[in-house]
């Protein structure tokens, strides 16, 4: 099996280089437990294995072993499109916090992407609100700012800011204030099936470096093979549309603000740009004019993708290293000449790194979640247990947990998680583990905004929809999305 190498000194030039600039407006944290100027695949394992933590003995200088109390915790679980792998890390932590800490209450509840934040808000407005959540990197600004979450920052569940990335630091940051600690963050990388480029006479081992390529390419599958090239996804108030399209907005050098910059100010709405119209004019040649992608893009979302890439009807894809076990798993399930089809398509399943703009500028989406604690006057019954609060954020953002609980698909939030032995274990049994955590120096936040949440999964997915119904122009649906986010930020 052909396998994509990362380990060139061109790659580990072009990782260091785009890291240090991503790092250049957070270095004045302080120095983290883990050499980021080193950033690379070579790194990341020359220092997986290499310290033993444990987990009960740090947690209970935060909270006694012993302690007796109550927690209502919400977070996003697993759902559809996970592996069976990530499945029994959750409920391995379960049972390990029920084990850890006995005399401790726990009612914990899980809620899909799609569902976690409107129950969310509905649940405050009622002062319901559980004790404790976990949402994803979007929610935490929003919430921070409207009243609802307690400050919270690593030091005070015995954990360093400096032991967290500094871009998953800005995600739980609102006017100088630390409301959260990152859990988990991940960046994705570009699949493709190289028995279909191959067939569709394209370069089986080569990756479309540039997106005007992706949308080459997708049009040459579907004209040669009869399927979808490129799995688009732009289904509305889900997080896998903004996941999907911010890369390719801002590689094209476009954006909702100046959010891809180095020091973002958000004083400049950039939705309506040249560069932001030529990003959404991609998607729209692809839907409308080569019809190269799935018809129902506009309402799947990427657990619509997986089965299709696996029936070879799929050419290309953005997800997360996952998806390879997502592949083994469904094919388990698979019987006769799907499950050999299957296999076929498993073989030839290759990663790389996200596509560039014209300019050559890459990004992916620096995505995660993160923890967070109510204050009293929004829970249920009016009163947080924040002894047991801290007790289960610190052992699920404690080095193996935050490891564990992203194993299959994202990085561990405490970047101590890189040196445990399941690091090391998981760089062995993830194929393309190194790929996707190449892509983590190109990770761009969303806007650290309130209105956050409302922009990337209303109004982009509401610009896509516009464009690629016909409802409007890509140059109306970009101006319509533009005054939209314009009105929310006040007038900008």
């Amino acid at each position: 099996m052909t396998r994509i190498t990362l380990g060139s000194a061109v790659l580990r030039g072009t990782v260091a280089t785009a890291l240090m600039a991503s790092l250049m407006s957070t270095s004045a944290l302080g120095a983290p437990p883990v050499d980021l100027s080193k950033w690379s695949p070579e790194y990341v394992r020359s220092i997986a294995g290499t310290q033993d933590f444990d987990a009960a003995a740090d947690c209970a200088k935060v909270t006694p072993l012993d302690y007796k109390g109550r927690l209502t915790f919400w977070y996003q679980g697993v759902f559809e499109g996970d592996p069976d792998l990530l499945r029994q890390y959750y409920k391995d932590f379960f049972e390990t916090f029920r084990k850890t800490y006995p005399n401790i209450q726990l009612e914990e509840q899980a809620l899909t992407y799609n569902d976690l934040l409107d129950k969310f808000r509905t649940a405050l407005l009622g002062n319901a609100a559980p004790m404790a959540v976990r949402l994803q990197i979007l929610g935490g600004t929003e919430f921070a700012s409207k009243g609802y979450l307690q400050p919270l920052k690593p030091e005070d569940v015995g954990y360093s800011t400096e032991d967290f990335w500094p871009g998953a630091m800005k995600a739980v940051t609102w006017e100088g204030v630390t409301y959260g600690i990152p859990t988990n963050n991940e960046t994705m990388a570009f699949i493709w099936n190289a028995d279909i480029f191959k067939r569709a006479g394209l370069d089986p081992d080569k990756a479309p470096a540039t997106w005007d390529d992706v949308v080459k390419y997708s049009k040459q599958i579907h004209d040669k093979l009869g399927i979808a090239g490129y799995g688009l996804v732009a289904r509305k108030n889900a997080g896998n549309t903004p996941y999907r399209f911010m890369p390719q907005l801002w590689a094209y050098g476009g954006g909702v603000f100046d959010e891809a910059t180095a020091n973002p100010t958000y004083e400049q709405v950039k939705l309506d740009s040249p560069q932001s119209k030529a990003a959404l004019q991609a998607s729209y040649d692809m839907y409308v004019r080569d019809k190269s992608v799935p018809v129902s893009a506009l309402t799947n979302q990427q657990a619509d993708n997986q089965p299709l890439f696996l029936a070879g009807q799929l050419g290309m894809m953005i997800s997360h290293p996952s998806d390879y076990d997502v592949m083994l798993d469904l094919q388990k399930k698979a019987t006769g000449a799907d499950k050999d089809k299957a296999q076929t398509v498993i073989d030839n399943m290759r990663y790389g790194l996200i596509p560039t703009g014209p300019d050559g500028k890459r990004a992916v989406v620096f995505g995660g979640s993160n923890i967070h604690i109510l204050k009293p006057e929004y829970v249920e019954g009016g009163k947080v247990d924040e002894p047991a609060a801290k007790a289960i954020i610190c052992m699920w953002t404690s080095p193996e947990w935050s490891l564990k609980m992203a194993y299959a698909g994202s990085n561990p939030g405490n970047l101590n998680g890189f040196k445990t032995k399941w690091m090391k274990e998981r760089l062995d049994n993830i194929k393309f583990l190194d790929v996707t955590t190449s892509m983590l120096p190109y990770g761009i936040p969303f806007p650290a905004l309130p209105q956050a949440p409302e922009i990337m999964n209303i109004i982009v997915p509401d610009m896509l929809q516009n464009a690629l119904t016909g409802a409007m122009t890509v140059d109306q649906a970009a101006d319509d999305a533009a005054k939209k986010v314009r009105d929310l930020m006040g007038g900008l």
